[in-house]
């Protein structure tokens, strides 16, 4: 089918997403609705639209209309049999009206809860198909009367071939910086466990603290923001990786990505849902002493955690790739109910 697909620019994950529904033998287009290519689109995008949001003397609305008209025109151009929407929350009506009177197959894929979204069930209703990362979700949905399913975050196994480098002595953290998150790795620090965190809200270069609008940062080891691919190659060479959640009920795309690349994933979680199985595809944790005694016995004994590592690569790869989640989204897509 000629698959069109309407992403955020998120991580690049469209591209993940696009190459799984090509490798299913769909012809897919793309359109990022809130790609801001070059250094000067980004400057205007935060002089025009971050700038004022975070002054309060302006709102989004202009955004969403420009990334609207976007979507809007791409599909027009795309003529496809079935659209693909992630998130899609800033797509105003015209958007969704153009699929249904140009009767088009769609489903929406979300990442976030829909608190953290503008969707309302209501609206969200009116859409179509919904697959959401987030299990309470999908029974908040089922029970609106919404058409949706489960369907957790996946693992890009095409991004990085395995690396065979030597590993450090690190434990690492990819991603944003939290209060919980920082709380961990300065304990960590504190018992004299080897960390070092990645992204622009722990890096102390000036362009970051600019980016990230604030300049306080903690006393920790840490580097800018990763490409994914670098991103998958670190957490395969620490001794460990940290995936540390917040308010969140889904599990994150580091979930797959940590256990994905080979990496010995820390996982603040026990409620996997069958996906993994905690001590031996990865390890889990509940408090400070059990994260520390980890770290450390990952530091000295290799042979038991390479056996974890492998095990976590071995089912991400059979069970949680995109191509897997594709696969369901493919199952999914229907005419919106009249």
């Amino acid at each position: 089918m000629r698959v069109h697909l309407v992403s955020p620019a998120f991580h690049g994950y469209w591209a993940s997403i696009a190459a799984a529904l090509e490798a299913g033998g769909h012809t897919v287009t793309t359109v990022v609705y809130d790609h801001n290519a070059g250094l000067r689109d980004r400057l205007w995008h935060h002089l025009r639209h971050e700038l004022p949001r975070r002054t309060r003397l302006g709102d989004l609305r202009g955004l969403a209309r420009a990334q609207t008209e976007l979507a809007t025109e791409s599909v027009r151009a795309a003529r496809p049999d079935v659209v693909v929407v992630v998130k899609g929350d800033t797509l105003q009506d015209p958007f969704w009206e153009l699929l249904d009177e140009l009767r088009l197959p769609r489903v929406t894929w979300l990442y976030d809860e829909v608190r953290r979204t503008r969707w309302d069930l209501e609206r969200l209703a009116a859409t179509g198909p919904v697959a959401t990362y987030s299990p309470l979700d999908d029974v908040a949905f089922r029970a609106a009367g919404i058409d949706s399913r489960w369907l957790p975050l996946a693992f890009d196994h095409r991004l990085v071939e395995p690396d065979a480098r030597t590993r450090n002595d690190e434990v690492v953290f990819v991603g944003a910086r939290y209060a919980n998150r920082e709380r961990v790795l300065a304990m960590l620090a504190e018992r004299d466990v080897p960390v070092r965190a990645f992204g622009r809200d722990w890096s102390t270069h000036p362009v970051d603290r600019l980016r990230t609008w604030a300049w306080r940062r903690p006393d920790l080891p840490s580097a800018r923001d990763l490409s994914r691919a670098d991103a998958y190659r670190e957490m395969a060479a620490a001794v460990a990786t940290l995936n540390i959640h917040g308010d969140q009920d889904g599990l994150t795309m580091r979930t797959f990505e940590a256990s994905g690349v080979g990496g010995l994933q820390l996982l603040d979680r026990s409620d996997l849902g069958g996906l993994y199985e905690p001590g031996v595809d990865l390890l889990t944790w509940s408090d400070d002493a059990e994260l520390v005694d980890l770290c450390t016995r990952a530091a000295r004994d290799s042979e038991w955690s390479d056996g974890i590592r492998e095990a976590g690569r071995r089912r991400t790869l059979a069970e949680h790739t995109f191509d897997h989640r594709v696969a369901v989204l493919a199952e999914t897509w229907d005419l919106p109910s009249s």
